[in-house]
């Protein structure tokens, strides 16, 4: 996939669409100003714009398998992967990530709730910890 001028909308709603389709239990969030996925209460993912690029980030992105070196970020748990203006990017590996992500949350969730009971609304910090 390549950025071509005036695709920074396109590349959001592209990518914010693979995200809320990895399954039927993910939310849909507005967090601070980032269209943001949830499973269920715990928020795994968001899609931002810049001038010059997009970011699909991750929020315990830290965690995940990343064979192709696409995230960036030197957090305790974020991760984002840049998608640049005129340059070459590897939408496969990024979907991988993307369900990586979802599944990585998924699992975190169930384990919590079988430790726990409750809820909150979605937010990053949920269920694994404060946000970085």
């Amino acid at each position: 996939m390549r950025w071509q001028k005036g695709e920074a909308g396109e590349l959001v709603r592209h990518w914010f669409s693979v995200l809320r389709a990895c399954g039927d239990d993910v939310r849909e969030v507005l967090h601070d100003g980032h269209p943001t996925v949830c499973v269920e209460d715990a928020a795994f993912a968001y899609v931002d714009t810049f001038t010059s690029h997009v970011n699909v980030g991750f929020y315990r992105g830290a965690d995940l398998p990343d064979p192709n070196g696409m995230l960036e970020g030197g957090g305790k748990s974020m991760r984002h992967v840049k998608i640049r203006r005129d340059q070459e990017f590897n939408a496969a590996a990024l979907s991988h990530l993307i369900h990586a992500a979802y599944g990585d949350m998924k699992r975190r969730v169930l384990a919590e709730k079988a430790s726990h009971s409750g809820s909150a609304n979605c937010r990053p910090s949920s269920p694994t910890g404060a946000r970085t």
